[in-house]
């Protein structure tokens, strides 16, 4: 699995006018499954994310979590974070999941992260989405699981 991982101040996705999810402070997370990923990547990927210590101290150091300030994750499903662009001028999407597969990865993913107390919002799997984000730094990390 792959993630991208925006610290944010505020965020929302909207799907055919409608909003589906928005959050206060936290992350937008981007998240991508392909052939070989297993349960056990969506579980590592929410606790590295849960306790990535991205978030500023009273010293202004980045030393605290997700969980330490009590953040939130706008989650939206993104299979072209597999796109191999290395050849030709359109991106190859061979390595990206069959949705069958990816949604079932990326609802694991999300229900590890609310079984540590976290509040995750979501788009709508496989739909056309509206992305809106505070973006607050900006911090951006990508993460793959092993």
């Amino acid at each position: 699995m792959r993630v991208v991982v925006q610290r944010s101040k505020e965020a929302q996705v909207t799907v055919e006018g409608k909003v589906t999810g928005a959050i206060k402070s936290g992350f937008v997370v981007l998240v991508g499954v392909t052939h070989e990923d297993e349960q056990k990547d969506a579980a590592f990927l929410a606790e590295k994310i849960a306790n990535l210590r991205v978030f500023e101290d009273e010293n202004g150091k980045m030393n605290l979590s997700l969980l330490d300030v009590g953040g939130e994750i706008l989650s939206v499903s993104q299979f072209t974070l597999y796109g191999d662009c290395r050849k030709g001028r359109r991106p190859n999407f061979m390595e990206a999941a069959r949705p069958e597969q990816a949604n079932v990865l990326y609802e694991a993913f999300n229900s590890q992260l609310r079984t540590k107390g976290i509040k995750v919002e979501t788009g709508v799997f496989g739909a056309m989405m509206d992305v809106q984000l505070t973006n607050d730094g900006p911090v951006t990390l990508i993460i793959d699981s092993p």
